[in-house]
């Protein structure tokens, strides 16, 4: 573990490899899971104002879903996540021609519609954040349906960090990201 700031690393984020591969996995990290994506308590505010902005990118059955559950709900274990289209994926989900996800909010963002371009949790992805009083603790989430984007990370030789450049700049600034690539450096990765 190394710690920047008040946040506490997990080491596998400057060893492990990582290149998302779209074109293996499909973008199935948007089908999968227990519920939706994790959402800061900003982002719930800020889906609800851009959410008109949002809804032409999404496929009818998300829109649905929204409008039935929410822009966002309170998943079982008490977080809030966006909805999912009947059990399965993300509401914001949208697939194209090859069947391959997307994120409707993050083509609503390329189209410059909205200034919201997805969820953090998302964008952070194979990082996974957890809030503490005092700090925050980030760890490597190895999912299985990352195979492919663990072997692509490690034919280009990526490391986690460096893949997640700009949503870790998202999140806690380029002088904080700076000096996550400085330690990792003197650590020789």
């Amino acid at each position: 573990m190394i710690q920047i700031g008040k946040v506490i690393i997990s080491k596998d984020i400057l060893e492990k490899k990582f290149v998302c591969d779209l074109l293996s996995c499909k973008g199935e990290c948007c089908v999968q899971g227990d519920s939706g994506a994790p959402l800061e308590e900003a982002e719930t505010k800020i889906l609800e104002k851009e959410l008109e902005k949002i809804k032409p990118f999404l496929r009818p059955e998300g829109i649905r879903a929204i409008e039935k559950q929410g822009a966002w709900m309170i998943d079982a274990d008490g977080d809030k996540v966006t909805p999912l289209v009947e059990g399965k994926e993300c509401a914001y989900t949208v697939f194209d021609e090859q069947g391959i996800a997307a994120c409707g909010i993050e083509k609503a963002w390329q189209a410059g519609e909205t200034d919201f371009r997805k969820p953090k949790s998302c964008h952070l992805y194979p990082a996974r954040l957890t809030e503490y009083e005092d700090f925050t603790a980030m760890n490597y989430h190895r999912w299985e349906i990352c195979n492919s984007a663990c072997a692509l990370g490690e034919k280009l030789n990526v490391p986690v960090y460096v893949f997640l450049k700009e949503a870790l700049i998202r999140k806690f600034g380029k002088y904080w990201y700076d000096e996550l690539c400085e330690v990792a450096s003197q650590l020789g990765y």
